[in-house]
């Protein structure tokens, strides 16, 4: 089965890092794009950064500088470093390939002073 499981979300003061986790299962992570998206209460999913097989990444503009998109084959894992985190950045958070996305239960990101 086709499956990916995000982790590490939380809560934290405006200022502060997380780093998010996506394990792959059922695919081998290493043969395709992998990317986060966002969704935050009454607003449509955004895509927040790409990252390609060849290692090529991508962010939007809002993120650009402050998260890092990464791989780990071995791991079969794709992580997400968010820094300077902003109450702008609250929202369920989603890994899934890049081309023909699949939806799982993501991850609560909470930025709050």
């Amino acid at each position: 089965q086709v499956q990916v499981v995000e982790s590490a979300g939380g809560l934290v003061q405006p200022g502060g890092s997380l780093r998010l986790s996506c394990a792959a299962s059922g695919f081998t992570l290493r043969f395709y794009a992998m990317s986060w998206y966002r969704q935050a209460p009454g607003k449509e999913r955004e895509l927040v950064a790409t990252i390609t097989s060849a290692g090529s990444t991508t962010y939007a503009d809002s993120v650009k500088g402050r998260f890092t998109i990464s791989r780990d084959n071995a791991k079969n894992t794709v992580y997400l470093q968010m820094n300077r985190l902003q109450p702008d950045d609250t929202a369920v958070y989603y890994c899934t390939r890049s081309n023909g996305p699949f939806w799982g239960q993501g991850t609560q990101v909470t930025v709050s002073s």
